[in-house]
């Protein structure tokens, strides 16, 4: 029987199953498609007023593509109430090899040249779904997600799947869609393409002045795909690798202003 790729895990996604497992040393990966999903809208992304100037003041250096596997390695890493992971080796090498596809892309927080936040996630069309993320300083995370937001307006996806909903990313607007409509939505999503880099561009036609410049976890721990399967999260929601095949050279590394950011997600509120 031939071995499970990466082709496979991206025809998973279009299927809108997605993997996980037990813990970081098991080997063992399920698919999972559970009956309620977490779904964050692209048109009505909530950031509070706290958030908002926690942003707008550039806190960290946001890039794009430039530490995908050391983002990776952070999400699956235990920490503070977080003592496994669903993060297997298998899977982590099938996201490495996604990722230079050009599939998979993380956004990553940077303090004094110190990778502090990040997240990454699976792009498919018109579809970007959100597989973890990783903070360690405050607020890191939360930008990295606002950040994410802006960047999948400005390149006109359709669908940002968040997994499973939980009580931190309901304060983002996180809605829970029956398993049907969440297929519907994905179908919808898959007819478009979407452009990971198509904020590059944004700059210039949004606001002059307020382009390219300086600008975190997707889940919690893991707790068992069983577990998941029925609603419980661990993924995209609590709080080494190079540029993406097909990627944009030195400039994917540059992130947008927390100012354009913000300014896209109301343009699309």
């Amino acid at each position: 029987m031939p071995a499970f790729d990466a082709r496979d895990l991206l025809d998973c996604y279009a299927r809108g199953v997605f993997p996980m497992a037990d813990a970081r040393e098991d080997a063992k990966v399920f698919l999972i498609d559970p009956e309620r999903r977490g779904v964050i809208p692209l048109d009505g992304f909530h950031v509070s007023r706290r958030l908002a100037r926690t942003v707008r003041g550039d806190p960290f250096e946001v890039r794009a593509d430039t530490a995908f596997h050391q983002v990776v390695l952070a999400c699956a890493a235990s920490g503070p109430g977080r003592t496994e992971t669903w993060i297997n080796r298998p899977i982590e090498r099938l996201y490495l090899r996604l990722h230079e596809q050009g599939h998979a892309h993380s956004l990553e927080c940077w303090e004094d040249g110190e990778l502090v936040g990040g997240l990454y996630g699976v792009s498919l069309r018109g579809a970007f779904f959100g597989e973890s993320m990783f903070s360690r300083r405050r607020d890191a995370s939360k930008v990295a997600l606002v950040h994410l937001v802006a960047r999948l307006i400005a390149g006109g996806y359709r669908l940002l799947d968040a997994q499973f909903m939980t009580e931190h990313l309901r304060q983002f607007g996180t809605e829970e869609i029956a398993r049907a409509e969440y297929h519907r939505r994905l179908k919808a999503a898959l007819r478009i393409e979407g452009d990971f880099y198509g904020v590059l561009g944004a700059g210039g036609a949004v606001t002059a002045g307020e382009g390219l410049g300086a600008g975190a976890a997707l889940g919690s721990g893991a707790g068992g795909a069983a577990a998941l399967a029925g609603g419980r999260s661990s993924s995209f929601g609590s709080a080494g690798g190079g540029l993406a095949a097909g990627g944009r050279g030195a400039t994917a590394a540059t992130g947008v202003s927390g100012a354009l950011a913000l300014q896209l997600i109301t343009q699309a509120s």
